[in-house]
């Protein structure tokens, strides 16, 4: 915060270039009411928009808190080795055409470094980006019209930083009665990147809560620390980032990782940190206002309230999927509910209260306190006011009276939502928040904002994570106590040479055998098996594994899909026929006891994001992954109890917790084998890139979950 403190938050603000934007800056700065100094530095205008102007950084009166510098990218890098020079407390770098648009740009790349060069210790942010606006302060650095308000004195807002100029400007122009206190952009970060700013944000007394629109991380450390401060001050974060489609490499061969995308490492993260994420600019916008006026929820219980048979429906089904929901009345509740209202009306929630006590204040006061009597964690009223040009607000308000007095009563929180935004004018946000009541816009939207909230209040629950990166502790034995490696062959033919990946130099996929052998040295519960490179040998292997058996073709990245596995093999004719179809398809053979009592099939895998490190993914497992899209993705490391919550959160778990009478599934065991996995990836971080153990054979309770089989990437 120090560092970045006389740039967001200055007495004096220069302005070098005289042009649109210059121009703008001190017209925008003079309109809000700065009540510092402006000094722009033009060397040819005497003054600009009225107020005088210096030649050169070198005449101005004194070292500016604040610089924007609107020339172009050359004279840049000039003026902020000047303002450097004078001890100035910080630069937003307007011009385009350093590193932003393409990494190969050789030029683009030697102006930013001599970019960062000039800056030294000087914060500069940018290039690339509109600068900020402070709007508790009316101070601008800010090159165009925008659509916000100066924050009164005393009062908070939530700070906005965007990846995306343009996207700033559109939301100042919001009309949803979003109280904003600074909205920030970050251009490309060359020197100081977004969860810095954030940091210097975050810590002002006038910021209630911060809203992130995020294209990329610029430090894992960094949000780190920031969500950690976020937890010490008690202000949510609300994060959109972009990039759902972007995967997290090109070369991949594994079923994993086609599943763990870049961006479910992002989702993983943010998670993990406890900021909450939404999709959408107006989800990120009632969002926002939600944690600002009623901040995080206590749970996810909610009640509705509506004159409206239709409306009540239509928010039981917006409901519908989500984790917020609306409970059934208890008896008691009903009973005090239905006291009110009369025999004539259903009492059930989402309520609709019909319009027998429309415009009754003291009777909709009775309702609604009986109604948010219940202990909901956040109460909503469905209310779209009328047209104001043609029509009359007047018994629109004995609503909110009645729904605000409920609320002071029971001291609960609650929102009015519209469902149409265009129906809740902004000129009454103001005094909904005034009163404590949350004005939000849109159903859906509202939904969204209710889940980041509720997220957020579940997330402070719990202590903060370990910082990824970190590495775990040694390798335990499973459950299986190391025992199936004893009979895995330790031979030198199982330590064969890895397969090269075509065109992924030092990147090697190893055969099953030697993949597997790894992971039982390791302590991970592995079936015995045994390599064979002819169908005698097979028959050999099987005879002393134990019938049954499956057998395998060594070298197949996707065996099922290819026809290059058979399973439950019960006898020498059937391992010869099998070996014989198999042989041509691989570079070699491996037989292997079939598990027996299975349950359930898991993935589990890990790969290398190249900002978070290993990456693991649990999911339904079997040839038909992607197209289930069952899974969920954790850093590591993760704790045994992260393991389980996402274990539990599969639409599979049923399966394994017995579903419809089927037997119970080794939970604890499959838990245990995921940690092992977890620790064999961390313990190999340095060179794992790919692990795919799909299935993850899950049995009765008593009788562990196995390892099937196994897909491992490595670099040499």
């Amino acid at each position: 915060m120090q560092r970045l403190d006389r740039l967001l938050r200055p007495r004096t603000i220069a302005v070098i270039g005289g042009g649109f934007f210059g121009t703008n800056v001190v017209r925008q700065s003079l309109k809000m009411g700065f009540a510092g100094e402006i000094w722009p530095v033009h060397p040819n205008k005497a003054e600009i928009e009225g107020v005088r102007a210096y030649r050169s950084i070198e005449d101005l009166p004194g070292a500016p808190d604040a610089t924007f510098i609107g020339v172009n990218r050359r004279l840049t890098v000039e003026m902020v080795r000047a303002l450097a020079g004078r001890g100035a407390g910080g630069a937003v770098c307007f011009a385009a055409g350093f590193l932003e648009a393409d990494a190969d740009d050789v030029d683009g790349a030697q102006l930013q470094a001599d970019l960062i060069a000039a800056a030294g210790d000087m914060p500069i942010i940018g290039p690339n980006c509109y600068g900020l606006i402070n709007y508790a302060e009316g101070a601008l650095l800010w090159p165009d019209q925008h659509g916000g308000q100066r924050l009164a004195e005393g009062s908070r807002g939530v700070a906005i930083i965007t990846q995306s100029s343009n996207i700033a400007i559109n939301m100042t122009m919001q009309k949803r009665g979003l109280p904003v206190a600074y909205i920030m952009t970050a251009g490309n970060q060359a020197q100081t990147g977004l969860s810095e700013m954030a940091l210097g944000l975050i810590e002002d007394e006038r910021v209630s809560v911060l809203g992130l629109h995020i294209e990329g991380f610029d430090s894992v450390a960094g949000f780190e620390r920031l969500a950690s401060r976020a937890r010490e001050f008690g202000k949510p974060i609300v994060a959109m980032k972009v990039g759902r489609s972007e995967q997290a490499r090109t070369a991949t061969i594994s079923h994993t990782a086609s599943l763990a995308g870049s961006d479910a490492a992002s989702d993983a993260f943010l998670k993990r940190l406890g900021i909450a994420r939404v999709d959408t600019i107006p989800s990120f916008l009632e969002t926002l206002k939600l944690l600002h006026v009623a901040g995080p929820l206590a749970g996810r219980r909610l009640s509705s309230m509506s004159c409206s048979g239709g409306e009540a429906s239509v928010m039981a089904d917006a409901a519908e999927g989500r984790r917020v929901h609306f409970p059934a009345l208890d008896d008691a509740h009903r009973a005090t509910v239905k006291a009110t209202l009369g025999p004539l009306v259903a009492i059930a929630n989402p309520l609709d209260y019909h319009t027998f006590i429309w415009n009754d204040r003291p009777a909709m006061t009775a309702t609604f306190s009986a109604m948010v009597s219940g202990g909901f964690d956040l109460n909503l009223l469905v209310l779209d006011f009328p047209r104001s040009d043609c029509c009359s607000d007047a018994d629109w308000w004995p609503t909110v009276d009645a729904f605000s007095a409920a609320l002071k009563t029971h001291g609960a929180k609650g929102a009015i939502v519209a469902s149409m935004a265009e129906n809740l004018p902004e000129e009454y946000c103001a005094e909904l928040i005034e009163r404590g009541i949350v004005p939000l816009h849109g159903i859906a939207d509202a939904f969204d904002a209710a889940e980041a909230a509720a997220f957020v209040g579940e997330a402070w629950l719990v202590p903060s994570s370990t910082p990824i990166g970190g590495r775990g502790g040694p390798a335990k034995p499973g459950r299986s106590g190391g025992k199936a490696a004893e009979h895995y062959p330790h031979s030198a033919s199982l330590r064969s040479a890895p397969l090269p990946l075509k065109g992924v130099e030092e990147r090697r996929a190893l055969d099953e055998a030697l993949a597997k052998s790894m992971l039982a040295e390791f302590g991970l519960p592995v079936p015995a098996g045994r390599r064979a490179a002819t169908s005698d040998e097979a028959v050999e292997a099987a005879a002393a594994l134990g019938y049954p058996v499956a057998l395998k073709a060594l070298g197949v990245a996707h065996k099922s899909e290819l026809g290059a596995v058979w399973l439950n093999l019960r006898d020498a004719d059937a391992v010869q026929a099998a070996a014989q179809g198999l042989a041509p398809l691989g570079c070699g053979l491996y037989v292997e006891r079939m598990v027996a009592g299975g349950v359930a099939e898991l993935i589990v895998g890990v790969t290398r994001d190249p900002l978070f490190g290993p990456v693991m993914t649990i999911g339904t497992g079997g040839v038909l992954v992607e197209l289930l899209q069952d899974s969920v993705t954790l850093l590591l490391p993760s704790s045994r109890g992260d393991i389980d919550a996402a274990l539990r959160s599969l639409r599979l778990f049923p399966l394994l917790d017995g579903y419809r009478g089927r037997p119970k599934a080794d939970v604890d065991a499959a838990v245990d084998a995921i940690a092992q996995i977890a620790d064999f990836a961390l313990a190999n971080a340095g060179r794992l890139e790919e692990l795919d153990i799909n299935p993850l054979i899950v049995c009765e309770i008593g009788h562990g979950a196995w390892v099937a089989d196994a897909l491992l990437v490595m670099t040499e």
